[in-house]
């Protein structure tokens, strides 16, 4: 009987031990579950530090921005014509100028030799052809002066040929003296013939001749003019009314980074750019924008120039077909008058108005909103007091607006500020 007893005790032993491991494992489950349905921490956001914005519906203004400068709509750039050395600078950026306005002085001694040789050429050409003027005088005279004695005993002969025919008829001389003398007057006319011809010849080849130094003449005198034309011009005059706008060659070199002014005692080489004359009265805004945002601008689109000291209307002139830098060069010509204070190389602020949206769901454009994207983006409860993340499809954005395709409605509420720091989070508590 007791060895039946002891394996009755160890048999409930057993079993309450298998009892009790159900019930710790259910707890141990039940527990787990728990923890699974606790909601994350939710982290305080102060109102302070995001920027709220309401989802409207109506009418949206599709608009693209870029920095720029106001330039010169005429630009006069002034080379120089022949190589030189700076001697004497007299008028610097910012000076109003004229025509006629000397800018700077150059000297170039082998131009001045130059000059003055070719002033010699013209004059010796010159007095080439009075020479051979009277030479070729001379020679018609003397010439004019034979052909008359020929003419002269022609018609001498004539005469003694004819007198010669009529005794000669009456039978008072023989008419061989007769024929004699016909056949003289006859050799006399071929000879004063000749004479003539070659006084035409004789006057034609001296025209020639004198032709012939008239054009060493004017060559002669074309290179005097252009050396003396080049010899004034080291006298570096503005050629147009306007501003001053730059000394030396600046962004005309086509580097990126502009040469220092020229100075005294620089020396410069034909066509170096010398200076720049703007007109102040003409200008015009050169925008840079976003080759990104660039793709729908087209010409005559308004737009409006902030000089920061006014705003002028303007249209769109120019698209320049290429990027550089990542920007599009975009000319606004300006309407109406100038605020004071505008003037070339002025940075300005432009804003381009690319279409007016009639109907369109839409919000203020978040730091990260791209048009046609989708991003996740902090909606405001009803409450104010908690904001969870939502995902929103967009649209075609403007400068600070962007359309809503789909994720909110007209009347929510969202946080437009930087969230980035918040991105492992789907809910946030705004105190």
């Amino acid at each position: 009987m007791d060895i039946q007893r002891g394996k009755e005790v160890r048999r409930n032993r057993i079993l309450k031990r298998i009892a009790i491991s159900v019930v710790l494992l259910a707890a141990v489950g039940a527990g787990a579950y728990g923890i699974m349905r606790l909601q994350p921490a939710v982290k305080d956001v102060p109102r302070s530090e995001i920027y709220p914005d309401t989802v409207k519906r109506g009418p949206m203004v599709r608009e693209v921005h870029g920095l720029g400068t106001l330039v010169a709509e005429d630009v006069l750039w002034v080379p120089a014509i022949a190589d030189g050395r700076i001697v004497k600078i007299n008028v610097y950026p910012g000076t109003m100028v004229h025509p006629d306005t000397i800018l700077m002085e150059l000297d170039n001694p082998e131009l001045r030799q130059q000059t003055l040789d070719a002033e010699y050429t013209l004059k010796a050409a010159e007095a080439g052809y009075t020479d051979l003027a009277v030479q070729l005088k001379t020679q018609l005279f003397d010439k004019k002066s034979a052909a008359a004695q020929v003419s002269s005993d022609y018609k001498e002969a004539e005469m003694h040929a004819d007198r010669d025919l009529k005794l000669e008829k009456e039978g008072l001389i023989p008419k061989l003296d007769a024929d004699i003398s016909t056949n003289k007057a006859d050799q006399l006319k071929i000879r004063n013939d000749l004479e003539v011809e070659r006084l035409k010849i004789i006057d034609e080849s001296a025209q020639a001749q004198l032709a012939a130094q008239k054009v060493k003449i004017e060559q002669a005198r074309a290179l005097y003019e252009l050396k003396k034309g080049q010899l004034d011009q080291l006298k570096v005059r503005a050629g147009a009314t306007g501003v001053m706008a730059q000394l030396g060659p600046g962004a005309a070199s086509g580097s990126t980074t502009a040469p220092p002014e020229l100075e005294v005692g620089q020396k410069v080489l034909a066509g170096t750019i010398l200076a720049k004359i703007a007109q102040p009265q003409k200008l015009k805004a050169e925008l840079k924008i976003n080759e990104t945002e660039a793709k729908d601008i087209a010409m005559g689109q308004p737009a409006s120039i902030d000089t920061r000291n006014g705003i002028i209307q303007g249209k769109v002139s120019r698209v320049d077909p290429t990027a550089v830098n990542g920007n599009v060069t975009v000319d606004v010509k300006l309407m109406g008058e100038l605020p004071q204070g505008a003037r070339p190389d002025l940075s300005v602020d432009g804003t381009i108005e690319l279409e007016r949206l009639n109907d369109v769901v839409y919000m203020g454009r978040p730091t990260n909103g791209q048009p046609n994207g989708t991003i996740s983006i902090f909606k405001i409860a009803a409450d104010g007091q908690y904001a969870s993340r939502v995902q929103v499809k967009l649209g075609r954005a403007s400068v600070n607006t962007i359309e809503i395709l789909s994720g909110l409605k007209p009347g929510d509420q969202v946080i437009l500020s930087d969230m980035s720091q918040y991105d492992g989070l789907d809910r946030l508590h705004v105190k």
